[in-house]
């Protein structure tokens, strides 16, 4: 830490373990990177409340990061944990320039960065990531942040957390992708449906395993992966043996982030069946790699190339149908944003 220098302090839920840990937030690896790569003059610190599950002090390609192992423990331990925290920005307060404080998620980051900041007369912005906006959280009723503190990552956010907590977050940026982990080399589209995300309810892979079922009927031949981990494997696994696709759908288990983008470029139709999302960054990336996506969840008001938006699990079969049995179906790159054009946008709100 520079006196000479500006510092950005970002406060977040997680943070990678180390440079090999590619599945930990991959949107705000990006962004970091990006954000190290387009302010060299800026630096930055990360601190990271509940993962890594070590208390350390950290180079992430050569970004610092400090990591407590709050581990999401309530009570005194999240006293305790918030003490260590303001202690640590104490110290890069007196040590360095802080030209602001960023949050993820408007939660316990956005509650230390709001009071540590407003304390000691910085700029906080915290960026609405997705199930903050809903109505069961309530650190904005306790908090009540002004809407010239609050970055929604969609249009649709930007509306949800006004409609649930009334306060219109005032700035809306989107998450974009970095072409530079894309691997453009030709492949052939092998994989006719494509999902990836964590194995929760919340994510409805079951639908998945419906919509392969019903497509099965009138393409014999479909091939489909799902990657991804969590506590319903095996509750989808049964399904899958109750349709009779364990030859039809593939289960990776959870995967480092370029060979996801390595199956991406080799799929067709990307599903996204989950009922709730602030804006899915694997639906865009899976545009840059050339799939056509379907979602129930429309995160922009803005129609999107090659982003099909279906109200039920019926309308999900139709679109796959339709899209699988067009022989001249087009499988283009879709740049929806660059993750340069997100870092720029953010840091003109401290600069």
């Amino acid at each position: 830490m520079s006196r000479n220098k500006k510092t950005l302090v970002i406060l977040i839920p997680g943070f990678p373990a180390n440079e090999a840990d590619t599945t930990c937030l991959p949107m705000q690896q990006s962004f970091t990177r990006n954000l190290k790569e387009l302010y060299p003059g800026l630096e930055i610190i990360i601190l990271s409340f509940q993962y890594p599950y070590f208390k350390k002090r950290y180079q992430w390609f050569g970004i610092p990061v400090i990591s407590f192992d709050g581990r999401n423990k309530g009570g005194l331990n999240r006293l305790l944990l918030r003490q260590r925290l303001y202690k640590i920005l104490k110290e890069i307060h007196r040590s360095s320039e802080v030209t602001g404080l960023l949050s993820f998620w408007f939660g316990e980051c956005a509650l230390v960065g709001k009071k540590f900041a407003e304390k000691y007369g910085l700029p906080h912005y915290c960026w609405l990531m997705g199930q903050d906006a809903k109505k069961e959280n309530k650190y904005p009723g306790q908090l009540r942040p002004n809407a010239n503190e609050l970055v929604a990552l969609s249009d649709f956010l930007q509306d949800e957390f006004e409609r649930n907590h009334g306060i219109r977050p005032q700035y809306m940026i989107p998450p974009g992708i970095d072409t530079k982990q894309f691997n453009y080399t030709v492949k052939e589209r092998d994989i006719d449906i494509l999902a990836v995300g964590s194995l929760i309810p919340l994510k409805q892979y079951t639908i998945l395993a419906g919509v392969v079922a019903e497509v099965k009927k009138k393409n014999l031949g479909i091939k489909a992966v799902l990657i991804g981990n969590g506590p319903e494997k095996n509750k989808l696994q049964a399904l899958i043996a109750e349709y009779g696709l364990q030859s039809t759908i593939m289960l990776t288990g959870e995967l480092a982030h370029p060979e996801v983008l390595n199956y991406m470029q080799r799929t067709k139709v990307f599903l996204h069946p989950s009922s709730y999302e602030g804006f899915g960054v694997v639906a865009i990336e899976a545009l840059q790699a050339g799939c056509r996506v379907i979602s129930f969840c429309k995160p922009m008001k803005q129609e999107i190339e090659h982003w099909h938006i279906v109200r039920s699990k019926e309308e999900m079969c139709e679109k796959v149908l339709t899209i699988l049995s067009d022989p001249s179906a087009n499988y283009k790159r879709v740049t929806f944003s660059t993750m340069e054009t997100t870092v720029k946008k953010i840091m003109d709100l401290f600069l």
